[in-house]
């Protein structure tokens, strides 16, 4: 059976009726549908890549604590078995929607009707402050080791022999790609640090305007599939840099946030550089994953295509560290 919307609605138990499943956007992770009927409609993430089911759990568990604390944010619908992700098999062996022939792992939540927030808007600034120290003290005291994508990189050895495969492959970003790995990507690398053990927080990790809808009720956080345990330093000082313009940082922006932040009892101060650490771990590591992917020949046509998309914009927009240190200067005279 394929991913359908007859699937959708017997699974979540939505009973009998005229349903429509759609296409709305793709991202890294998954393809999101809207589903509707009978005057409802939901979201439908498709997991493009397999499914942590612990990793939902977690998810399930900050977007509730950081619901009781008022962030608004989509349900997480569980299915019929109370479970919060599904798994749309496919009797006959023929591929899915995400291509893989196992079938597609589905989560269903609230849909949003919205538009995107505007992060040189001062009062979506000030809300988005507010939220991420509410998210730093629903998730506080952490105690398990940070996910590798957030505290490494990849080392010299392993750019190079992508960078050889990237080459084979004929892509036309090679010869980007190894400029990168011979200037940035070792001078970013140089940052990328374990965290503090004493500074860990179990946080949404994908803070970008982008994964904000304003409603008629005002701003929803969406898209939390990367909840975990990090650094609230870290994470505080990647969401500074990416809401205040990234590599055309607006100070102003960045401070605003920031006062906010701090006004609502967010406990992440930026140092230095070193703060920043998420912030290329994150970046390094995604295109090193989207590079691997756009030569995987396991994958379909249309996610190497993809991927090779990714690269190219992520190689234009890595973050540059005379910007961020910088910012880094900036905040720290605030304290």
């Amino acid at each position: 059976m394929h991913l359908t919307a007859d699937f959708i609605a017997e699974t979540y138990q939505l009973g009998a009726g005229s349903w429509a499943l759609a296409p709305v956007t793709r991202g890294a992770l998954g393809q999101i549908w809207r589903f509707s009927g009978n005057g409802s409609s939901w979201a439908v993430k498709e997991l493009l890549f397999g499914c942590d089911e612990e990793q939902v759990r977690r998810e399930a568990a900050l977007r509730q604590s950081a619901e009781d604390l008022g962030i608004a944010s989509p349900r997480l619908f569980t299915n019929r078995h109370g479970a919060y992700v599904s798994h749309a098999t496919t009797s006959s062996g023929s591929p899915g929607p995400s291509g893989s022939s196992g079938g597609s792992y589905v989560k269903l939540y609230d849909w949003i009707d919205g538009a995107k927030a505007d992060a040189s808007d001062p009062g979506i600034l000030d809300w988005f402050g507010r939220t991420m120290a509410l998210l730093h003290t629903a998730g506080g005291d952490a105690s398990e080791t940070p996910n590798s994508w957030y505290e490494r990189s990849p080392q010299d050895v392993e750019w190079k022999a992508l960078h050889k495969q990237v080459r084979q492959a004929g892509l036309p970003w090679a010869e980007a790609l190894g400029r990168f790995i011979d200037t940035s990507a070792a001078e970013l690398a140089h940052w990328v640090t374990p965290a503090d053990p004493g500074d860990l927080v179990t946080s949404h990790l994908d803070l970008q305007p982008q994964n904000v809808l304003v409603g008629r009720d005002g701003p929803v956080l969406l898209d939390w599939d990367n909840a975990g345990v990090t650094s609230a330093e870290r994470e505080f000082a990647r969401a500074v840099y990416v809401w205040s313009g990234g590599n055309h940082v607006d100070i102003d922006s960045a401070r605003r946030l920031a006062r906010a932040y701090r006004s609502a009892g967010g406990r992440a101060a930026i140092t230095g550089p070193q703060s920043f650490s998420m912030l290329f771990a994150t970046a390094l590591n995604f295109v090193y994953v989207q590079a691997e992917c756009a030569i995987d020949q396991t994958v379909t046509a249309a996610q190497r295509e993809f991927a090779s998309r990714q690269v190219v914009a992520s190689l234009r927009g890595m973050p540059e560290l005379e910007v961020v240190s910088r910012l880094a200067a900036e905040l720290d005279a605030m304290r």
